[in-house]
């Protein structure tokens, strides 16, 4: 009896430790397989295989925000494909397009289909999106189903939060948050069809005159140390596209001058990514700014006429330094961009005789002809 306890005693012991071995051998094949950030020189040469990046951030004219996008039943795909012609049309390659935690949560299956046809329709006009994963702006309650209808004449009225804020001060959720990032990425790690991903979109942006009031207070305590494991979770993944999250606020002078969270975005980026929303002065600025980096720029946000941001006076600048350029918004829709920032405190009864964001009218008209004759032409010059 008593050499039978120690046979299985010692039977026990030997599987624990072949189960200890085991799973120390499957976490060494999970970091084996994470990807490094890539080095400069990997940097550059993906973005000398891209030609000139330059396009918008999309939302069809007929959604309200990421959800009402790519949720089944707004799933548009008449006027994704009909809107995209017309970037196409004036020679845009790109579009930056914002995903949402909570349709993952939904249907993971259905969402990554709806991704898959949303990515046929770019391909079939040479565009190849850029896709934001998280999002700090606007809304910080999002909810599924059927989204609310614009406010009238209110920039951005419906847009979500993703994660929204029950979901960022809640640790428990995390799982479920890392689950979408690592599974969306893996999904398509190896899809020619996509650009980029951008992680968080605006990170630190407090919404103070919109939704500040209902903000958490101390918010980058809580994104800062997320946003930092969204990018381990998305590299977890391999993805053969760059990883990203851009600057938009602060002294970008020297790296010892920005904030934590600027410093994470500069140190966990493949390419660098920023938002410049002033007059073409301080775009150029920046630019040079940002150069001390030595890695490819994009400016993911630029071209709000009401600030002085226009494309005559920015694509030119982006051209020379050959930056990647992606403005506000394409065409005029139920996101209402048209109207500016301050139509949350100000009321707007009628279209803004200047047009704050987008290009085209609701029937692909241009807002200005000039503008698309500049924006045809900067893209088609090598």
């Amino acid at each position: 009896m008593k050499f039978l306890k120690l046979t299985m005693g010692a039977l026990l012991i030997g599987l624990t430790f072949q189960n200890c071995a085991k799973k120390e051998e499957k976490k060494e094949e999970a970091t084996a397989a994470t990807r490094e950030i890539w080095t400069k020189e990997q940097a550059k040469e993906w973005y000398g295989k891209q030609g000139w990046v330059v396009g918008a951030d999309f939302l069809p004219s007929t959604a309200i925000n990421q959800l009402e996008m790519f949720q089944e039943a707004s799933f548009d795909t008449a006027t994704i494909n009909r809107e995209l012609g017309w970037a196409a049309g004036i020679g845009m390659n790109t579009m930056r397009v914002y995903l949402h935690d909570l349709l993952y949560e939904q249907d993971s299956a259905g969402f990554f289909k709806r991704v898959d046809v949303f990515l046929d329709i770019a391909k079939k006009h040479n565009i190849k999106p850029m896709f934001v994963l998280f999002d700090s702006c606007w809304d910080p309650f999002p909810k599924l189903g059927t989204q609310r209808a614009p406010k009238p004449g209110v920039h951005n009225s419906g847009w979500v939060q993703s994660p929204g804020l029950e979901a960022l001060k809640d640790s428990t959720q995390y799982p479920r948050l890392a689950r979408y990032v690592n599974g969306t990425v893996k999904k398509f790690a190896n899809d020619d069809r996509i650009l980029a991903w951008d992680i968080w979109n605006e990170p630190d942006n407090p919404n103070t005159s919109s939704y500040g009031k209902v903000e958490l207070p101390n918010k980058v305590d809580y994104v800062l140390p997320l946003m930092k494991d969204a990018f381990v979770w998305a590299r977890a993944a391999d993805p053969s596209q760059p990883l990203t999250a851009g600057i938009w606020a602060g002294d970008w002078a020297t790296y010892e001058g920005l904030k934590p969270i600027e410093k994470a975005s500069i140190d966990e980026s493949d390419v660098i990514t920023f938002h410049n929303y002033d007059k073409p002065e301080d775009f150029e600025k920046r630019i040079k700014q940002l150069q001390q980096y030595d890695r490819p720029l994009i400016c993911t946000e630029y071209m709000s006429r009401g600030n002085g941001s226009f494309f005559e006076g920015f694509l030119p600048i982006a051209k020379k330094y050959n930056v990647g350029a992606i403005n506000w918004g394409l065409v005029d829709g139920k996101s209402q961009t048209i109207y500016p920032w301050d139509s949350w405190k100000k009321t707007y009864t009628k279209e803004p005789d200047l047009w704050f964001h987008d290009i085209f009218r609701k029937d692909g008209t241009p807002y200005r002809q000039a503008e698309v004759d500049l924006i045809k032409s900067l893209t088609a010059a090598k």
